[in-house]
């Protein structure tokens, strides 16, 4: 009876570390496969979040996915270039945000162009304090 009692043991023991193995390699392979979005589809996605939040007209809608289009595509264009040091590239995107910035501020209205800034403040700071704690981790 004891034998039988490990052997059961082991056999259960086996088949839980199966399956803890298996659903770990599932994980890794749903992490791996990160599909990014094509420069059309980011701006689909930016134009239906600021038309939610801030209550665009349908011009102004029609507006800001030409914007945001024309920009994604043309960021999409310095990242796929090679022959650019990654500093320029930074450089040049960075000149992009600003551009968009521009170009929002002839088509929102005051209070819409201030709810957008402040969001994309509070974007900015979540990312640098993100930023900051992965540096903190490398340096420990």
């Amino acid at each position: 009876m004891k034998r039988y009692m490990i052997c059961f043991g082991a056999l259960l023991l086996c088949l839980l570390l199966g399956f803890s193995r298996e659903s770990i390699a599932q994980k890794a392979d749903t992490t791996a496969h990160k599909v990014r979005l094509s420069p059309e589809a980011r701006a689909d996605k930016m134009s239906d979040k600021l038309d939610r939040r801030l209550n665009l007209s349908a011009q102004q809608d029609k507006d800001i996915h030409a914007i945001n289009t024309d920009i994604s595509r043309r960021r999409e264009q310095i990242k796929a270039n090679a022959t650019l040091p990654k500093k320029d590239k930074m450089q040049q995107i960075k000149q992009l945000e600003e551009e968009r910035n521009q170009r929002f501020k002839s088509v929102l209205s005051a209070d819409q162009y201030k709810k957008w800034n402040d969001w994309e403040m509070k974007k900015k700071e979540r990312l640098e304090t993100k930023m900051d704690k992965r540096q903190e981790k490398r340096n420990k």
